[in-house]
Protein backbone atom coordinates (compact mmCIF):
# COMPACT_ATOMS: atom_id res chain seq x y z
CA UNK A 1 0.00 0.00 0.00
CA UNK A 2 2.38 2.65 1.28
CA UNK A 3 6.19 2.81 1.65
CA UNK A 4 6.58 5.89 3.36
CA UNK A 5 10.32 7.39 5.81
CA UNK A 6 9.66 8.39 9.56
CA UNK A 7 9.06 12.12 8.21
CA UNK A 8 5.82 11.24 6.62
CA UNK A 9 4.28 9.78 9.67
CA UNK A 10 3.24 10.13 12.88
CA UNK A 11 3.62 7.41 15.42
CA UNK A 12 2.15 7.50 19.09
CA UNK A 13 1.15 5.31 21.49
CA UNK A 14 -2.68 4.08 22.99
CA UNK A 15 -3.38 0.90 25.70
CA UNK A 16 -4.17 -2.15 24.84
CA UNK A 17 -8.03 -2.34 25.33
CA UNK A 18 -7.73 -6.09 26.64
CA UNK A 19 -4.17 -6.31 28.01
CA UNK A 20 -2.31 -4.32 30.52
CA UNK A 21 0.50 -2.79 28.12
CA UNK A 22 1.14 0.06 25.37
CA UNK A 23 0.76 -0.11 21.87
CA UNK A 24 2.18 1.91 18.74
CA UNK A 25 0.04 3.59 16.65
CA UNK A 26 0.96 5.03 13.26
CA UNK A 27 -0.80 7.73 11.51
CA UNK A 28 -1.04 8.73 8.15
CA UNK A 29 -3.22 10.87 5.63
CA UNK A 30 -6.17 10.29 8.11
CA UNK A 31 -5.77 6.53 8.16
CA UNK A 32 -4.37 4.63 11.45
CA UNK A 33 -2.09 1.67 11.10
CA UNK A 34 -0.51 -0.86 14.03
CA UNK A 35 2.72 -2.15 14.06
CA UNK A 36 3.04 -5.69 12.81
CA UNK A 37 6.63 -6.55 12.53
CA UNK A 38 10.07 -5.22 13.16
CA UNK A 39 13.18 -6.33 10.92
CA UNK A 40 17.07 -4.88 11.50
CA UNK A 41 18.43 -2.45 9.06
CA UNK A 42 20.22 -5.70 7.01
CA UNK A 43 17.08 -7.47 6.73
CA UNK A 44 15.66 -5.11 3.79
CA UNK A 45 14.44 -7.78 1.58
CA UNK A 46 12.78 -10.18 4.04
CA UNK A 47 10.74 -7.01 5.43
CA UNK A 48 9.73 -5.88 1.52
CA UNK A 49 9.10 -9.79 0.79
CA UNK A 50 6.64 -9.77 4.02
CA UNK A 51 5.15 -6.69 2.97
CA UNK A 52 4.71 -7.63 -0.54
CA UNK A 53 3.19 -10.77 0.37
CA UNK A 54 0.69 -9.01 2.61
CA UNK A 55 -0.40 -6.55 0.46
CA UNK A 56 -0.50 -8.31 -2.86
CA UNK A 57 -1.13 -11.55 -2.36
CA UNK A 58 -3.11 -11.27 0.79
CA UNK A 59 -5.53 -7.87 0.03
CA UNK A 60 -4.14 -6.07 3.35
CA UNK A 61 -3.65 -2.67 3.47
CA UNK A 62 -0.40 -2.15 5.32
CA UNK A 63 2.56 0.09 5.53
CA UNK A 64 6.28 -0.45 5.11
CA UNK A 65 7.99 2.24 7.03
CA UNK A 66 11.68 2.89 6.29
CA UNK A 67 14.09 3.72 9.18
CA UNK A 68 17.94 4.08 9.75
CA UNK A 69 18.00 1.46 12.08
CA UNK A 70 14.85 -0.74 10.88
CA UNK A 71 12.50 -1.46 8.65
CA UNK A 72 8.69 -2.27 10.37
CA UNK A 73 5.13 -3.37 9.18
CA UNK A 74 1.89 -1.81 10.12
CA UNK A 75 -1.77 -2.95 9.19
CA UNK A 76 -4.68 -0.48 8.51
CA UNK A 77 -6.68 -0.80 11.36
CA UNK A 78 -10.07 1.09 12.43
CA UNK A 79 -9.58 3.22 16.14
CA UNK A 80 -13.31 2.80 16.90
CA UNK A 81 -13.71 -0.78 16.37
CA UNK A 82 -9.88 -1.61 17.60
CA UNK A 83 -11.57 0.08 21.58
CA UNK A 84 -14.41 -2.49 21.09
CA UNK A 85 -12.61 -5.46 19.72
CA UNK A 86 -12.49 -8.04 22.50
CA UNK A 87 -9.46 -9.22 20.59
CA UNK A 88 -7.69 -6.16 19.82
CA UNK A 89 -6.68 -7.93 16.81
CA UNK A 90 -8.35 -5.80 14.12
CA UNK A 91 -6.71 -5.22 11.07
CA UNK A 92 -3.95 -7.89 12.02
CA UNK A 93 -3.29 -10.08 9.28
CA UNK A 94 -2.19 -13.48 9.88
CA UNK A 95 1.94 -13.96 10.39
CA UNK A 96 4.06 -14.61 7.01
CA UNK A 97 3.35 -18.43 6.08
CA UNK A 98 7.33 -19.95 6.71
CA UNK A 99 6.39 -19.00 10.47
CA UNK A 100 3.33 -20.64 11.08
CA UNK A 101 5.04 -23.74 8.82
CA UNK A 102 8.03 -24.05 11.35
CA UNK A 103 5.74 -23.44 13.99
CA UNK A 104 3.78 -26.69 13.39
CA UNK A 105 6.53 -28.93 12.37
CA UNK A 106 8.08 -28.31 15.71
CA UNK A 107 4.48 -28.96 17.28
CA UNK A 108 4.17 -32.16 14.94
CA UNK A 109 8.12 -33.10 16.20
CA UNK A 110 7.73 -32.80 19.64
CA UNK A 111 3.50 -34.65 19.49
CA UNK A 112 5.76 -37.43 17.49
CA UNK A 113 8.53 -38.48 19.58
CA UNK A 114 6.50 -37.81 22.91
CA UNK A 115 4.27 -40.88 21.46
CA UNK A 116 7.16 -42.68 20.37
CA UNK A 117 9.33 -41.93 23.70
CA UNK A 118 6.54 -42.10 26.06
CA UNK A 119 3.73 -43.83 25.01
CA UNK A 120 0.35 -43.62 23.53
CA UNK A 121 -1.21 -42.74 26.77
CA UNK A 122 0.77 -39.68 27.20
CA UNK A 123 0.38 -38.97 23.27
CA UNK A 124 -3.57 -38.48 24.38
CA UNK A 125 -2.94 -36.22 27.32
CA UNK A 126 -0.53 -34.37 24.63
CA UNK A 127 -3.31 -34.12 22.78
CA UNK A 128 -5.84 -33.23 25.33
CA UNK A 129 -2.74 -30.03 26.96
CA UNK A 130 -2.44 -28.46 23.83
CA UNK A 131 -6.09 -28.44 23.24
CA UNK A 132 -6.47 -26.42 26.13
CA UNK A 133 -4.10 -23.90 24.87
CA UNK A 134 -5.50 -23.36 21.71
CA UNK A 135 -8.85 -22.98 22.94
CA UNK A 136 -7.37 -21.01 25.79
CA UNK A 137 -5.97 -18.45 23.47
CA UNK A 138 -8.44 -18.38 20.68
CA UNK A 139 -6.24 -19.84 18.36
CA UNK A 140 -8.58 -19.62 15.21
CA UNK A 141 -9.54 -23.11 13.03
CA UNK A 142 -7.81 -25.18 16.21
CA UNK A 143 -10.37 -25.88 18.44
CA UNK A 144 -12.69 -28.81 17.22
CA UNK A 145 -10.94 -31.73 17.66
CA UNK A 146 -10.54 -32.55 13.59
CA UNK A 147 -8.92 -29.61 12.94
CA UNK A 148 -6.47 -30.41 15.68
CA UNK A 149 -5.58 -33.92 14.90
CA UNK A 150 -5.18 -32.47 11.69
CA UNK A 151 -2.79 -29.75 13.42
CA UNK A 152 -1.21 -32.63 14.95
CA UNK A 153 -0.31 -35.14 11.67
CA UNK A 154 -0.79 -33.42 8.29
CA UNK A 155 2.48 -31.83 6.94
CA UNK A 156 2.15 -28.60 6.85
CA UNK A 157 4.25 -28.20 3.82
CA UNK A 158 0.91 -30.08 1.62
CA UNK A 159 -1.77 -28.14 3.80
CA UNK A 160 -4.18 -26.73 1.32
CA UNK A 161 -4.73 -23.84 3.28
CA UNK A 162 -2.63 -22.70 6.79
CA UNK A 163 -4.71 -21.94 10.52
CA UNK A 164 -4.89 -17.74 9.99
CA UNK A 165 -2.57 -17.60 13.13
CA UNK A 166 -1.47 -14.29 13.85
CA UNK A 167 2.39 -13.07 15.42
CA UNK A 168 0.45 -13.21 19.19
CA UNK A 169 -0.67 -16.76 18.47
CA UNK A 170 3.15 -18.19 17.41
CA UNK A 171 4.59 -16.16 20.21
CA UNK A 172 2.03 -18.27 22.78
CA UNK A 173 2.43 -21.59 21.27
CA UNK A 174 6.37 -21.83 21.00
CA UNK A 175 5.80 -20.47 24.89
CA UNK A 176 4.00 -23.51 25.85
CA UNK A 177 5.60 -26.23 23.29
CA UNK A 178 8.59 -25.52 25.59
CA UNK A 179 6.81 -25.42 28.48
CA UNK A 180 4.98 -29.15 27.91
CA UNK A 181 8.73 -30.23 26.59
CA UNK A 182 10.39 -29.79 29.46
CA UNK A 183 7.22 -31.08 31.73
CA UNK A 184 7.00 -34.38 29.36
CA UNK A 185 10.77 -35.11 28.94
CA UNK A 186 11.85 -33.20 32.20
CA UNK A 187 14.84 -31.31 30.07
CA UNK A 188 15.49 -28.88 27.28
CA UNK A 189 16.65 -31.91 24.72
CA UNK A 190 13.82 -31.85 22.95
CA UNK A 191 14.51 -28.55 21.64
CA UNK A 192 17.22 -29.24 18.74
CA UNK A 193 15.31 -31.95 17.60
CA UNK A 194 12.26 -30.00 17.13
CA UNK A 195 14.32 -27.11 15.57
CA UNK A 196 15.42 -29.79 13.06
CA UNK A 197 12.50 -30.37 11.60
CA UNK A 198 12.04 -26.65 9.89
CA UNK A 199 14.81 -28.22 7.73
CA UNK A 200 12.15 -30.01 5.70
CA UNK A 201 11.00 -25.81 4.55
CA UNK A 202 13.11 -24.37 1.87
CA UNK A 203 16.36 -22.87 2.62
CA UNK A 204 15.18 -18.93 2.35
CA UNK A 205 12.08 -19.78 4.25
CA UNK A 206 14.71 -21.88 6.94
CA UNK A 207 16.62 -18.43 7.27
CA UNK A 208 13.55 -15.96 7.84
CA UNK A 209 12.07 -18.12 10.07
CA UNK A 210 15.41 -18.46 12.29
CA UNK A 211 15.95 -15.18 11.68
CA UNK A 212 12.23 -13.98 13.17
CA UNK A 213 12.98 -17.01 16.04
CA UNK A 214 16.39 -14.93 17.45
CA UNK A 215 14.10 -11.79 17.17
CA UNK A 216 10.57 -12.96 19.19
CA UNK A 217 10.83 -12.75 22.55
CA UNK A 218 9.56 -16.26 22.86
CA UNK A 219 12.16 -17.46 20.81
CA UNK A 220 15.12 -16.92 23.29
CA UNK A 221 14.06 -20.20 24.58
CA UNK A 222 14.18 -22.17 21.69
CA UNK A 223 17.55 -20.80 20.88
Amino acid sequence: MFILKRQDVDIKTMHHPQKDQQIPILSYQGQTFRLLSVFNADQEDDARALWRDLTDNRGKACVLLEEPDRYSIWGKIRLEKFDHDAGGDTGTPPAAAPFIKACLLMLQVLYMDVEDLLGGKQARQFEDDIAKVFAAWKFPQATASEALKNLLTVDPLAMPQLPPWQDHHLQRLLEEMHRMGKDYFGNADFAARALEAVEDMTTAEQSQFRRWLQQSPSGKIWT
